[in-house]
């Protein structure tokens, strides 16, 4: 009931991405703490990130995006960005996260895309407009969708220091600790948070996380009633700017050919869309993004 909740009170997040108001991430060091709450109250023994500490991690990491890039003022691309982006996720493998799917635009000419650990996901304008439909649009959205879906971003954690972690809080009670292990606790979450950002700005995801992300995004985009052959050709439009587009998703992701050969026979079979919804999605898009 929670979750569903938080999904209905999107208009919230929408009008703050709208803003262009970081403030509403807080900073960094105030969701370490609040992270370093959660994991003392249900920390047992080692075992993996729960959705809580999840959504907690994600969060100070997209405050750490937000300090690299701007969020777009424009608010009706941010509405329409929002409610094609959980359209997605409600068809995805993953439909709900503890704290709600959100999306946010970024104001840069990078073509990029972020999925913060725990369902907050940040696309460029300048990969918005590389996209040439409502369908590429879905279908870029529903690969990063894929990301949270498979914990991706949270697997960039290294599991030395997670435990580590886990082994200071499941000794200590939290009034007992020292400064010293207090100390050692930021370093540790503030490390955690660095191998996401790391990942998602910097490095990338392994070639078999991207294949991945782009067989399930065919997948999700078809069960939405869109055309999954959609990813395959904004990949083919991506190939063609290779030359030309340096950094962002050129630097982070395999090659682009690697990517269309291997999700090119894995494109699942639907049935024809009809020429209004085609219309009505076209028109959509137009307003909202051209």
């Amino acid at each position: 009931m929670r979750k569903c909740i938080t999904f209905l009170c999107a208009p919230v997040f929408l009008a703050m991405f709208a803003s262009c108001d970081t403030t509403g991430f807080g900073n960094i060091s105030q969701h370490i703490s609040t992270a370093m709450t959660v994991v003392d109250a249900t920390s047992k023994a080692a075992r993996p990130i729960s959705d809580e500490e999840e959504y907690y991690v994600g969060r100070a990491v997209a405050a750490k995006i937000l300090g690299s890039y701007r969020l777009t003022t424009n608010a009706q691309l941010t509405r329409y960005v929002n409610l094609l982006g959980r359209t997605v996720a409600l068809n995805s493998d993953k439909p709900y996260t503890y704290g709600g799917y959100h999306f946010a635009i970024l104001e840069t000419n990078e073509i990029n895309a972020f999925a913060a650990p725990g369902g907050t996901i940040f696309i460029t304008s300048g990969m918005i407009r590389t996209t040439a439909s409502e369908d590429e649009l879905a279908a870029v959205l529903a690969h990063e969708v894929a990301h949270i879906s498979k914990r991706d971003g949270i697997a960039a954690i290294k599991s030395a220091r997670w435990t580590e972690a886990l082994t200071v809080i499941g000794t200590t009670a939290a009034h007992n600790y020292t400064s010293g292990e207090v100390s050692q606790l930021v370093g540790l979450f503030e490390g955690s948070i660095d191998d996401v950002f790391k990942t998602l700005v910097v490095n990338g995801y392994g070639r078999s996380q991207e294949y991945a992300a782009d067989e399930a995004a065919v997948q999700t985009i078809a069960k939405c009633g869109y055309d999954p052959r959609a990813l395959l050709s904004f990949l083919k439009r991506l190939e063609q700017r290779s030359g030309s587009s340096g950094g962002g998703i050129m630097a982070t992701h395999p090659a682009t050919a690697d990517r269309i050969e291997n999700v090119s026979d894995k494109i699942p079979s639907t049935a024809p869309i009809h020429p209004r919804a085609i219309e009505a999605r076209a028109a959509r898009y137009g307003v909202a993004v051209r």
